[in-house]
């Protein structure tokens, strides 16, 4: 009797989610708990694992088919399938296990996938591959597991461009396309001559590759972050005021203690612990800008829940750092960094993600000098950090070199009045620029 492979339970609101890869095709050996299927949702992609061993006899949603909680994936024939080798077995035991149950064929199937395995591309880096007619050994993947990504083709695609792009001869001069004027002996009077083209007007026509066109499908994550988006510009009374913060003092905190951090706690003293713990310390002073709004009712949230903007091969992503009043800056740190680490190889929890009362987007490590950030719903504020620049400023009656950084702070004006959004961003100021007073409690 085969086992039907269906789509899990994805999470609080998360009821849809798009077939992204299979790592198995119908025939192959499976392993108990291997990854059979990635899945992608609107925050995060999701594997589904075999629950035993066998072979996958059928597949029903394919790649790029957007499939409901629930849903029938595939199908599994169950059997003796591979064996999975697990810390302190003996390899040798194992392989002679596995030679016993197994066929000829079945032995080699085992073999390959035993071997370091590149995921296959999506089917939107397929379509590109194709349309340029590359192979895609040639090109080296920087996704997931040595992945193809779209942006690894047109990169190659662009290499290619520019190796066989050659000078384009220069044109002839107008003068020289122009017949002489007759001479005085002619019998027949002189014609006008037509204006002279202009200088460039027999150059080399556009290069086709450079008017090419290519329409891929928006992922799932792009597509729900572009309807949250566009529902806080709706729906929220969204305003931004600004402020800049001498940086000076955190440099110099960073530059005296940050190796003995280091050391003692295995994780650099960045700037976001800083900021994070400023905002904290905000919020508590301002508890509107950590409220929201439900219906017709303004819910005040008396714990801080920040979301940390970060960068996934996807797509941005807002990890949540649980009860911040209560972490130090080593703790922040330390969950920032493995995040970003789980973002990075696609690893985040839905639960990671879930929540928040507070956003802090950095765009500065991108070289953004100011921007207006966009409120994530049903949040009522996000506080934008950007680079930090050297610039010429007034101190005590002199002009020095300091250096500064803009701050932006997008709030919601139906709950958060400009009095206290101006006061909550001079707050997160006097802390950064003093931050004793986090340590103080001032």
């Amino acid at each position: 009797m085969t086992i039907d492979i269906t789509v899990p339970v994805l999470g609080e609101s998360v009821t849809e989610a798009t077939v992204m890869r299979w790592n198995k095709a119908p025939g192959d050996a499976v392993a108990r708990d291997e990854t059979l299927v990635e899945l992608e949702t609107d925050k995060i992609a999701v594997e589904v694992t075999a629950e035993a061993a066998g072979t996958l006899a059928e597949i029903v949603a394919g790649e790029g088919a957007d499939v409901e909680v629930g849903a029938l994936l595939g199908r599994l024939e169950p059997g003796e399938g591979v064996a999975v080798m697990t810390e302190g077995d003996d390899a040798s035991a194992a392989t002679a296990a596995i030679s016993a149950r197994e066929s000829s064929t079945a032995r080699e199937t085992v073999a390959a996938r035993a071997t370091a395995r590149v995921p296959p591309p999506s089917p939107a880096v397929r379509h590109l591959l194709e349309e340029h007619g590359l192979d895609p050994a040639q090109i080296e993947g920087t996704g997931k597991g040595g992945r193809l990504l779209k942006s690894d083709v047109l990169a190659a695609v662009v290499a290619r461009a520019a190796s066989a792009a050659a000078p384009a001869p220069d044109s002839p001069s107008a003068h020289e396309t122009v017949p002489a004027r007759a001479t005085p002996e002619t019998s027949t009077p002189a014609t006008p001559l037509p204006p002279p083209a202009p200088a460039r007007a027999e150059a080399a026509p556009e290069p086709v590759q450079n008017r090419r066109e290519e329409r891929v499908p928006m992922s799932r994550l792009r597509r729900r972050a572009a309807e949250r988006l566009k529902l806080a510009l709706d729906t929220a009374a969204m305003l931004t005021t600004f402020n800049e913060v001498d940086m000076s003092a955190v440099n110099a905190l960073r530059a005296a203690h940050g190796e003995a951090f280091e050391r003692k706690h295995g994780v650099r003293l960045g700037l976001m612990s800083f900021f994070v713990k400023a905002s904290v310390a905000a919020l508590v002073e301002y508890p509107a800008v950590n409220a929201q709004i439900e219906g017709d009712d303004i819910v005040y949230k008396h714990y801080h829940d920040i979301g940390v903007a970060v960068s996934a091969p996807q797509g941005l992503v807002v990890p949540v750092l649980r009860d911040t009043a209560q972490m130090s800056f080593a703790e922040v740190e330390q969950a920032i960094r493995a995040y970003a680490a789980k973002a990075r190889d696609g690893k985040l929890a839905l639960d990671d993600l879930l929540g928040g009362t507070f956003t802090i987007s950095n765009g500065g490590v991108f070289g953004s000098l100011m921007s207006t950030p966009i409120i994530n719903p049903p949040q009522s504020a996000i506080l934008g950090m950007h680079k930090v620049e050297e610039r010429p400023v007034a101190v005590a009656g002199a002009v020095e070199i300091r250096p500064m950084m803009y701050l932006a702070l997008s709030y919601d004006h139906r709950i958060i009045d400009g009095r206290e959004a101006v006061s909550f961003l001079v707050r997160i100021k006097e802390c950064i620029e003093d931050p004793q007073r986090l340590l103080l409690d001032l």
